[in-house]
């Protein structure tokens, strides 16, 4: 692979390392990756320039794509196509913890000067939702008429819950979105797609990028401690939300719309999508009956969120879900 680096980019390559279990190579004070190119959406242009404006500003762990000499973002070698993106040795982040890593992320990305087109859900969470819930209920309806698996006859059974806390999230969104109480870090920001400890690990690599509200990627990691942390998980949950606000303060908006986003069952959206692709139901059925033992334990902690992130939702009016 260093006669890709040489022959198509130029770069001569000192030496090599792994990170985040891939082998990337040394040279003109950068590390290269070269990375399969099957995914398109890792050379969308608005991809390209999200990763390059983060990596132009400060946040050293994200690989930036960069051009071959011909001025291509593809690069075809023995047969297959690549791309190679490039970061700055691992240094100056190394100090933050999970939580202050992330909102200089968000705080790098609030300065982005542009809006994507292609990916921006700043302001469209509503819409979004109903249209995926709306989705998901065709689909479910097809399916029922479709197979008769011990899946389907279990999604079926639970459907009427999901549509039901969908349907809470979603009202008490329309009711967060007339509320003024906002400040600066309200405004979009570069965000994940799916949020997943990126921030925490050694590369953050490009092409899942969004710009929405920074409470998107706050969610996402929340609800992954909760579900999947089940020891340390809440602890977990609040010292990342403290270390972030060390950095970041949460308006009383964002303390709402993190709590919409929360309630939001994406969860059970993400496993569902993954079982309209599977023919696998025995394995899609075991892991729809683990997630909805997590639920339990997941709604308990939405129930008991403003106690336990220690916002008085009475004195600044923040409404909550009753039933919860």
């Amino acid at each position: 692979m260093k006669n890709l680096l040489s022959t198509y980019y130029g770069i001569q390559t000192e030496g090599s390392c792994f990170l985040d279990g891939v082998e990337g190579y040394i040279g003109n004070e950068y590390i290269y990756f070269i990375i399969p190119a099957g995914n398109k959406e890792v050379i969308h242009t608005e991809q390209i320039a999200l990763s390059y404006y983060l990596f132009e500003n400060g946040i050293n762990r994200n690989a930036a794509p960069i051009q071959n000499v011909n001025q291509e973002w593809t690069t075809l070698f023995m047969g297959e196509e690549y791309i190679v993106v490039k970061m700055h040795p691992l240094d100056r982040e190394l100090n933050l913890s999970h939580g202050q890593a992330l909102a200089n992320f968000h705080r790098v990305g609030s300065s982005y000067p542009y809006e994507p087109q292609d990916f921006s859900s700043y302001g469209q969470w509503k819409q979004l939702w109903i249209n995926k819930l709306t989705a998901f209920e065709q689909k479910v309806e097809q399916d029922d008429a479709l197979y008769q698996s011990p899946y389907h006859r279990k999604l079926s059974d639970l459907f009427p819950y999901i549509i039901g806390i969908s349907e809470n999230a979603i009202q008490y969104l329309q009711e967060t979105e007339y509320d003024n109480r906002f400040h600066d870090s309200d405004q979009g920001t570069i965000t994940y797609k799916r949020y997943t400890n990126q921030c925490n690990r050694d590369i953050i690599w490009h092409g899942g990028f969004m710009f929405d509200h920074p409470v998107r990627d706050l969610a996402e990691h929340i609800r992954y401690c909760i579900l999947y942390q089940s020891d340390h998980g809440k602890e977990n949950a609040v010292k990342f939300l403290q270390d972030y606000q060390r950095e970041r303060s949460l308006s009383i908006f964002s303390w709402r719309l993190l709590y919409a986003r929360l309630l939001y069952p994406v969860h059970f959206f993400d496993l569902m999508e993954k079982g309209f692709a599977s023919t696998s139901y025995d394995s899609m059925l075991t892991s729809l009956h683990d997630l909805q033992q997590k639920q339990v334990r997941y709604e308990k902690f939405i129930g008991e969120f403003f106690q336990t992130v220690e916002v008085d939702h009475d004195e600044w009016k923040i409404p909550v879900i009753e039933w919860l």
